[in-house]
């Protein structure tokens, strides 16, 4: 299961305005980040053209974060066009059950590895009972439920909080990829920090975690290349 490169375990966050900032994380951290996520706020900013800058830049593979949250239909769509992007990952909503889910199909065997979101880390167990779901119901097992319901659709994996890594992988097996954000160093000094569920880079990697994504420990370092090999030492 986790034979991986501890560089390719190793997301980094571009969540950054533009193409300036980008290349600048991107020359920095070449050689050290195996792999570069690209979400909604860049991708709008500067579209397709800033995967193949980040590509040709760094050589790392690309996570596409746009968390798809459409009809089948439109999904399918967005996933083919991003398959001849030559990204390694992108991610889509669960929340809509099997009928997003299964889109996944449509790129299998590609290269292209579909990612379902399960519940965001910024999420909180009284967010969740604001949103209609049940107080019966708690975070992990739901996480759980939508994990296994994307498996069985055909995603690669999913992307869950550390805290629910250990359910996840002892559920769906070793072959099934978890990724985890909400990653928080114990040295790092996040302002304003927005996560509810955090992990620690081992913990998430003991508990089963493939690949783990951060951004601002990294990006408000006073040495961001610096902090990336902390964080790569400490999952090795």
């Amino acid at each position: 299961m986790n034979t991986m490169n501890p560089q390719d375990r190793l997301i980094f966050a571009l969540d950054v305005p533009g193409k300036k900032e980008a290349e600048h994380y991107a020359k920095m951290l070449e050689g050290v980040v195996g792999c570069f996520k690209i979400g909604l706020e860049l991708f709008i900013s500067e579209g397709p053209d800033i995967v193949k800058m980040i590509q040709d830049q760094s050589g790392a593979n690309i996570f596409l974060d746009l968390k798809l949250h459409d009809i089948p239909a439109t999904v399918r769509g967005a996933l083919r066009s991003a398959e001849k992007l030559g990204v390694q990952y992108i991610t889509i909503h669960s929340t809509e059950g099997e009928a997003i889910l299964e889109t996944a199909q449509e790129v299998k065997g590609s290269g292209l590895e579909v990612l379902a979101v399960t519940v965001l880390t910024s999420t909180s167990a009284s967010s969740l009972a604001s949103l209609g779901i049940r107080e019966d119901i708690n975070t992990a097992a739901l996480v759980l439920d939508r994990a296994t319901r994307a498996q069985n659709s055909g995603c690669a994996g999913v992307v869950c909080s550390g805290e629910e890594a250990k359910l996840v992988r002892s559920k769906c097996g070793g072959d099934f990829k978890i990724v985890v954000p909400g990653i928080r160093p114990e040295w790092a000094c996040v302002s304003g920090d927005d996560q509810n569920r955090i992990a620690t880079p081992s913990q998430a990697i003991e508990d089963g975690a493939n690949m783990i994504v951060v951004g601002r420990p990294i990006r408000d370092a006073k040495d961001p290349r610096e902090a990336a090999q902390k964080i790569i030492e400490e999952i090795y």
